[in-house]
């Protein structure tokens, strides 16, 4: 069983990186890439959200040095996520439907659409679950890694999973993800 982050000196670890350790940073973003891509995917296409991932990491690094919190790392790294789909989408200025070939990973045609229709399920649902919902369903990330990532309690991931997952289902049972 892995060590709780605190436990594990992510803070030490986030002020390495602030110093210029780049093997740091580097830890920090494999801890962190999950987090970041469902954040990032529950408003771009999955194909921009692939993009994005690295430019919400470049920005961070550079930005790194100004954090002054270190144990924020995680809720800081995603609203700099946030922040860039924001000016993603306001520069493509229009909308996009979602593609119907989606990177597969191995799925089946059959698979992969229902995948991009429970994505756009998801993304009708409001803002407070879409984040939650994507990171542990599409991420596969845990409430308690979801809670560290993001700097939500972990009653408001536990509360933000029930409430999506229920009105998730009502959408895709009476149709409407479609």
């Amino acid at each position: 069983m892995a060590l709780p982050r605190e436990a594990a000196g992510e803070p030490r670890l986030v002020e390495s990186a602030q110093l210029g350790d780049r093997a740091a940073f580097g830890e920090l973003y494999r801890r962190y890439a999950r987090m970041v891509h469902g954040v990032l995917l529950t408003r771009v296409p999955p194909g921009d959200a692939e993009d994005l991932l690295h430019d919400v990491f470049l920005s961070a690094m550079r930005r790194l040095p100004a954090l002054r919190e270190q144990a924020a790392f995680g809720a800081w790294l995603a609203a700099i996520a946030r922040a860039k789909a924001i000016d993603h989408l306001r520069a493509r200025r229009r909308s996009e439907e979602l593609p119907e070939n989606l990177p597969s990973r191995g799925a089946t045609a059959h698979q992969q659409a229902e995948a991009a229709r429970v994505l756009e399920a998801i993304r009708r649902l409001p803002e407070a679950y879409r984040e939650t919902l994507v990171l542990r369903l599409a991420e596969g990330l845990t409430g308690p890694e979801i809670a560290e990532q993001t700097g939500l309690t972990p009653d408001s991931v536990r509360v933000n999973l029930a409430r999506g997952m229920k009105l998730l289902r009502q959408k895709l049972e009476g149709g409407e993800g479609r």
